[in-house]
């Protein structure tokens, strides 16, 4: 118990975590930044995560528009998952279990009956290795991580590289990567980042203006797991094929938006627009996954952010481009198993403007 509690401390306290092993090495929470003029983003290899992005408004005025913790200690333990690279399945697996190929794996349970975010250790609650940073006109950082056989019960050692890259004038792109090496797998990465254009510090996303290109979306039960079907979104609260504003209609949708839309056309593609009217600020989402899960901060509950601020219910907008969730439950929808000697790719790119 006094080890733990030891243990316990170093973590609290350097934010290093030790093997009990003298051979294993120290793995360290570090934070990097990429810059390209008043542009910048911060991120740790905790997580993969994203721990700020600052930009102008239309006056000149810089902010933070990335909601999250002040200092990397309140991420270890956090479970928001603020600005952090999901997997190995993103969403949530109906009863933590799965069929493959004749054998059925059980996971680790840690939404109720579910699985959610690839269980309680997913890859954001794990070390990353930095496996490439440069700086430049164009600079770019590679996290790493090696995923065991079995780990959370998933099947199959999986390598796992996330790439995050300042690719042109306030454009940041999300390159992510995952091979298996000995068995099939699902993997469905994704990077959830919590948006507050007017600045993580400035209140409600209600205001702000959502456009989504997505007609169709997979409807859900009352523990957000998708019933298998798909559905129009015309005539409901959940049409954002043309601008609204989040809170329009937010009031029609029990406990506020948490759902996957089904995005129009293939490859790359528009995914969506998000604008705050008050900055002047603005993003254009592209990616090249079939699947968008939009998220109005629901379950924020008065967490304590960065500078001690308090972040409530729609603090913050999430738009997490991805496969559809519980795709291994349901043989209708786009399969996410990947095969020895495929590669998982996940493009993302956020085209900032003001």
């Amino acid at each position: 118990m006094a080890t733990a509690r030891a243990l316990l401390f170093v973590l609290f306290i350097s934010f290093t975590l030790i093997s009990s092993s003298s051979s294993t090495p120290r793995k360290s929470a570090r934070i990097y930044e990429l810059r390209k003029g008043d542009f910048s983003i911060k991120l740790t290899n905790w997580g993969a995560t994203i721990l700020s992005v600052i930009l102008p408004d239309s006056k000149g005025n810089l902010a933070d528009v990335a909601l999250g913790y002040e200092g990397i200690g309140p991420y270890i333990n956090g479970t928001t998952n603020f600005g952090a690279l999901i997997g190995r399945v993103a969403n949530r697996i109906a009863g933590s279990r799965f069929v493959l190929n004749g054998t059925a794996h059980r996971l680790y349970p840690n939404d109720g009956k579910n699985s959610l975010h690839g269980g309680h250790r997913g890859f954001s609650r794990v070390f990353w290795t930095v496996e490439e940073k440069v700086d430049g006109e164009f600079p770019y950082i590679t996290f790493y991580y090696y995923s065991f056989d079995g780990e959370q019960g998933f099947p199959g050692d999986l390598h796992v590289f996330v790439t995050y890259k300042i690719s042109g004038p306030y454009e940041l792109s999300v390159i992510m990567k995952a091979s298996p090496r000995t068995k099939a797998t699902p993997v469905n990465l994704a990077q959830h980042n919590y948006w507050n254009l007017g600045g993580h510090n400035s209140g409600s996303i209600l205001s702000n203006t959502v456009q989504i290109f997505a007609s169709l979306i997979t409807p859900v039960d009352e523990n957000l797991i998708p019933i298998g079907s798909i559905s129009s979104v015309t005539e409901t609260p959940y049409d954002f094929l043309k601008p609204q504003t989040v809170g329009s209609r937010i009031d029609e949708v029990e406990g506020g938006y948490d759902i996957n839309y089904v995005v129009n056309g293939n490859g790359m593609k528009k995914v969506a627009i998000v604008k705050d009217e008050i900055s002047g600020r603005q993003f254009e989402l592209w990616s090249n996954q079939p699947g968008v899960q939009f998220y109005s901060g629901n379950f924020l509950d008065h967490v304590e952010g960065k500078g001690g601020v308090i972040y409530e219910k729609y603090a913050g907008l999430c738009l997490e481009t991805q496969g559809f969730p519980d795709s291994v439950n349901h043989l209708q929808f786009p399969s996410q198993i990947v095969y020895p000697g495929e590669v998982y790719k996940h493009d993302m790119v956020f085209k900032f403007s003001f």
